[in-house]
């Protein structure tokens, strides 16, 4: 992100975040959001779980995931679709107990041992791609033939790129900016899918 001066105003450093905000996204991005999707509404009417699992910020928009899966798209669907997203970063009892006995980087890979299935797919939000907990729980939906979509937010990860259907990188090192749009890619997948699926065309936009 650009350096300022430490008497910027408040004004023009909103603006220049925002601007860098709308930046980052290329037009390679909107391809493989176009591709992620098709493949969530195929799942969704597959009747297939969609698991997704963050640390910290990514936490907080996995469990913002859930529910405007589970609620948004099956209330705009009127029922048609009925969304079963699995937020592993949701109970905060079953990933203490986890971490206290077995170890902080076995928090999804243990639940995900519980839950998953053959076609079902895993949705991984992490600034760095480095976390322990997301490289281990890459690594047993990959033995056990899960899809795989992951989106990061810093530099360019080959072994999560090497074993995820479809993989984003945005290319920023500043956690607000990747935190946002992570946020911003959610809500336009859930909305698009409402949107299609919806009689009412001026629900979404």
């Amino acid at each position: 992100m650009k350096r300022f001066q430490k008497n910027i105003s408040a004004k023009s450093f909103f603006i220049t975040y925002i601007n860098k905000l709308s930046n980052i996204l290329k037009k390679e991005h909107f391809d493989e959001l176009e591709k992620i999707s098709t493949h969530l509404e195929k799942v969704i009417k597959n009747n297939k779980n969609i698991f997704v699992c963050g640390n910290g910020g990514s936490a907080s928009i996995s469990n913002h995931f859930l529910c405007d899966f589970n609620k948004g798209i099956k209330f705009s669907s009127k029922n048609k679709l009925l969304p079963k997203v699995i937020s592993l970063t949701n109970s905060i009892e079953l990933i203490t107990a986890i971490s206290n006995d077995l170890g902080y980087d076995k928090v999804f890979e243990n639940q995900l041992e519980n839950f998953s299935k053959i076609g079902d797919t895993l949705v991984i939000i992490s600034c760095s791609g480095k976390s322990k907990n997301i490289l281990r729980v890459i690594k047993f939906a990959t033995k056990k033939k899960l899809q795989i979509i992951s989106l990061i937010g810093f530099n360019q990860n080959k072994y999560i790129k090497k074993y995820s259907k479809y993989y984003i990188n945005l290319n920023t090192k500043n956690y607000g900016l990747t935190e946002d749009l992570f946020q911003s890619i959610m809500h336009m997948i859930s909305q698009y899918i409402r949107f299609k699926n919806s009689k009412i065309s001026s629900e979404i936009l």
